[in-house]
Parts: structure tokens; C-alpha cells; sequence
């Protein structure tokens, strides 16, 4: 009887050490991995030709990728050079009107001068300068009168200027040009499809260096601060893997547990958010669970 005794104290005693033990274990935060995804959509109109990505396949910053069909884009680009043409040749007769009062009024000023030197001289009269001076604003008023008349062609070229950068300007957001290097996530559109602006094309997301946000609660605010180190841990088989990591943001206000973490208990609960910058070895995915600890 009593060696039955003795084998239930032990059993019991086991017991306890083991839970003790297990709850020593916890981790101080638990979390999903996540990345800055980047949704790339079309700049503008047309059918989709060219468009060479694949999902999970990782592209550089600056890659061209696919570009949407021009046609019609080259087409009203060489409408409006010849549309130019024609206005400019109308404006040419009118520029080269100006051209020759220009030249005379050079003239009369060489002959203001000289009448003005033969005055000083008393070798010349008012009258000569006034006649002088008088045809000086002649030719100034002809010039003006003429460039009045040629203002509605000088402002009609400068609109079609204007109507030829923005087609150029078109035409460039047609290439589809990758804006960030990572890796493509998902992939929303083929060759041949018709897209539009702001339609969806790719999501692509830098995942060489991931982001785990946690929750933790209020007393363990004194025990964590930006740039410390941290130990992150993900389940691998039956055993943990451990990464280095670094706490790079800390939420400023609390707020309600996750329902994804946590128990509908612990959801009451008020908790901080906190993110921890992790180097990913290809291992580490979007939305994978992970745990925080603390040294």
C-alpha cells in the first residue's frame, strides 16, 4: 500500500514539473508574416499584345514587362503633323511679311541716328526727323497689325504642340514598365485581352525581406523598442525554425485582440500591434503564423 502511495506522489509531482515547464515556454507574441503588396494597372486603352510574366516569378525595377497596342495612337500623332504642316506653310507668308518691315524699320532707325547726329551738326531740320520718327512708327504699327492677324495660327500650332506630347505621352505609359523589383503574386490579365486605365494587370510584392506583425500586451511595452532584436520562430514539421529579427514599428494606440490569434476570452482584450523586420531565405511566406521572443 504504501509503494502504491509513493508511485501516485511521483506521477503527480511529474506532472506538475511538466506543466510548469510547458508554460515557462510561451512565446511573448504571436503573428502572420506579411509584405507591401503593389497592385501595377494599366495606363491606358487598348489591346493587351505583349505581357511576359509569370506568378511567382521574380522581375527587376525598370523590366519591361508587355505594352498595350498603339495603332491608333501613331495614327492621330501623324494626323497632327500633317495637320501642322498645313498651318505652318498659311503662317509662313505672314512670317516672312514681318521679316522685311523688320528690315526696314532697322533702316529707319540707321537714318533717326543720322539725322539726329546732323542736327547736333546743324547740318540737318526737325522736319527730316520728324519724317524719320514718322515712318519708324509705320512700320512698327504694320508689324503689329500683322502679328494680330497671325496670333490665332501661332496659337493653333502651339495647341497642336501641346495635342502631340500628349499622345507621346500616351504612347510611353503603353509600355508596361515594372516599378519595383519582387516577385509577382498574381497575375490578372493575358496577351490579346482588351484592358483599360486602372485596370488591375499584376500584384507584385518584394519578399526578400518580410514583415511579422504581432500583438502583445500592454505590460510587455516596457520590455520592447524599436531596432532590438528579436527571435522569430515558425513551425517546420514537428520542430521550430528560428530567424533574426528586428522590431522596426510599435502601434501608438491599443486595440482590440484579432480574432485570428487569439481566443474569443483573450479577443477583449486591448493589445498593441508591433512589426519586426525578418530576412527571408525563401522560406517565409504571406500570412504564415509565426511567434515573438524576446531575449
Amino acid at each position: 500500500m504504501k509503494q502504491i502511495k509513493k508511485i501516485v506522489f511521483v506521477i503527480i509531482a511529474a506532472s506538475t514539473l511538466l506543466s510548469c515547464g510547458n508554460g515557462d515556454e510561451k512565446a511573448d507574441g504571436y503573428g502572420n508574416f506579411e509584405a507591401t503588396e503593389i497592385t501595377i494597372s494599366a495606363e491606358n486603352n487598348g489591346k493587351l499584345i505583349k505581357f511576359n510574366i509569370q506568378e511567382g516569378q521574380e522581375i527587376k525595377k525598370g523590366l519591361f514587362v508587355g505594352f498595350i497596342d498603339t495603332i491608333t495612337l501613331s495614327l492621330n500623332r501623324e494626323q497632327l503633323l500633317v495637320s501642322k504642316q498645313v498651318i505652318a506653310s498659311k503662317s509662313k507668308g505672314v512670317l516672312s511679311q514681318i521679316t522685311v518691315l523688320n528690315s526696314k524699320l532697322k533702316i529707319a532707325k540707321i537714318n533717326k541716328t543720322r539725322v539726329e547726329n546732323l542736327i547736333k551738326d546743324n547740318a540737318g531740320t526737325q522736319k527730316q526727323l520728324d519724317d524719320v520718327t514718322g515712318e519708324i512708327d509705320v512700320i512698327k504699327q504694320q508689324i503689329r497689325s500683322i502679328e494680330i492677324q497671325n496670333a490665332p495660327v501661332v496659337n493653333e500650332l502651339k495647341s497642336i504642340d501641346v495635342q502631340l506630347k500628349q499622345v507621346a505621352d500616351k504612347i510611353n505609359k503603353s509600355k508596361i514598365i515594372n516599378p519595383v523589383s519582387g516577385t509577382v503574386l498574381v497575375k490578372y490579365a493575358e496577351p490579346n485581352e482588351i484592358t483599360a486605365f486602372g485596370k488591375p494587370l499584376y500584384k507584385i510584392a518584394d519578399l526578400s525581406t518580410m514583415q511579422l506583425r504581432v500583438y502583445i500586451s500592454e505590460t510587455q511595452l516596457a520590455s520592447i523598442k524599436i531596432g532590438q532584436e528579436v527571435t522569430v520562430k515558425i513551425d517546420v514539421g514537428e520542430n521550430m525554425k528560428s530567424y533574426k529579427g528586428n522590431i522596426i514599428w510599435v502601434a501608438s494606440e491599443a486595440e482590440f485582440t484579432p480574432k485570428i490569434i487569439q481566443t474569443k476570452e483573450e479577443r477583449v482584450a486591448l493589445v498593441y500591434a508591433v512589426k519586426i523586420e525578418v530576412a527571408n531565405d525563401g522560406g517565409l511566406k504571406i500570412g504564415m503564423p509565426a511567434e515573438m521572443w524576446i531575449q
